[in-house]
């Protein structure tokens, strides 16, 4: 699933083709995805103008004159695909490098394209999402944040507010391991799997760590690793793992800074060789979800 650098980067790619522009035509094809589309979702959307965009989490808000919101989230395979209208599609990349769809065999590049927009300008955005588990919603400018998915969401990391006493305050008394915490999105909003297991280990703090030991000078690195790690990923453009690519089409390349993601028995940039080191970064499962840690160097 796209983590906040992702959906950040996503933003801003639409923000530079819709802010101030038009919505001309809109396209719903088919009742919805993970839950059904607004009703008269199509008249709401064309003659309105995009005043801008904000991100929550992983949420996208795209902003329309008469105070109205579409709320927008990518689910596990979503994206938005931005090109001219009428010129063809750019094929659409998963695991292998193939265009495929969601079983693995391969699809034209529109197949799975749920909802486009057209701007005044010539300007197509297609909603794709072969596993349908994105979404799209609209609710009111001013009420964005008491959206039923929006409301319960914790701090964001790349704001002044989010400090290591927030941080503190948010974990403690919790039992369960620091990583599954910071997954929780109450405790903090955007952060995923993959950036979870990298801020521990620039913080040098185990997964394994129950949570409520974090508070104090721990949770003063961990503050500072999270958002140090989120702002190198933005500057990357993401990290291009499965479906995700930009609005424009591009891959991310923050994948090729990973420290510990994806490098289970490989040496980390701290290792001290043997014979203190063994086995080098490992691979456990926390919740379901892999966990990459260097046992050595995060205590």
């Amino acid at each position: 699933m796209p983590e906040l650098p992702e959906v950040e980067t996503v933003m801003r790619g639409l923000s530079a083709v819709l802010a101030g522009r038009r919505i001309v035509r809109a396209e719903v094809r088919r009742e919805g995805m993970r839950f059904p589309f607004p009703p008269g979702l199509k008249e709401r959307l064309e003659g309105r103008r995009v005043l801008g965009f904000r991100r929550r989490g992983k949420y996208i808000l795209m902003r329309l004159e008469g105070g109205e919101s579409v709320l927008i989230h990518l689910g596990m395979s979503g994206r938005m695909v931005a090109r001219r209208a009428g010129a063809p599609p750019a094929p659409r990349f998963g695991p292998q490098g193939a265009a495929s769809d969601a079983r693995g065999g391969t699809a034209p590049p529109d197949a799975h394209e749920h909802l486009v927009i057209e701007t005044e300008d010539g300007m197509r955005i297609g909603f794709v999402d072969p596993r349908r588990f994105g979404c799209v919603d609209l609710v009111p400018t001013a009420e964005e944040d008491r959206h039923r998915l929006l409301r319960g969401l914790g701090p964001e990391p790349l704001d002044d507010s989010f400090t290591p006493e927030v941080l503190s305050a948010a974990l403690a008394g919790r039992r369960t391991s620091i990583k599954a915490a910071l997954l929780d999105q109450r405790v903090v909003a955007g952060l995923g799997n993959i950036y979870a297991c990298e801020a521990l280990f620039r913080a040098g703090i185990s997964p394994r760590r129950a949570a409520h030991t974090i508070p104090g000078e721990r949770a003063a690195r961990l503050v500072s690793a999270i958002k140090a790690v989120l702002e190198e990923s933005i500057r990357a453009g993401g990290s291009s793992l499965r479906d995700y690519v930009r609005a424009d089409g591009e891959i991310g390349a923050f994948q090729e800074r990973f420290a510990v993601y994806g490098r289970e028995g490989q040496r980390c940039e701290r290792c001290p060789g043997p014979p203190r080191c063994r086995g080098g970064i490992r691979r456990i499962v926390q919740a379901g979800r892999s966990t990459f840690y260097c046992p050595l160097t995060q205590r």
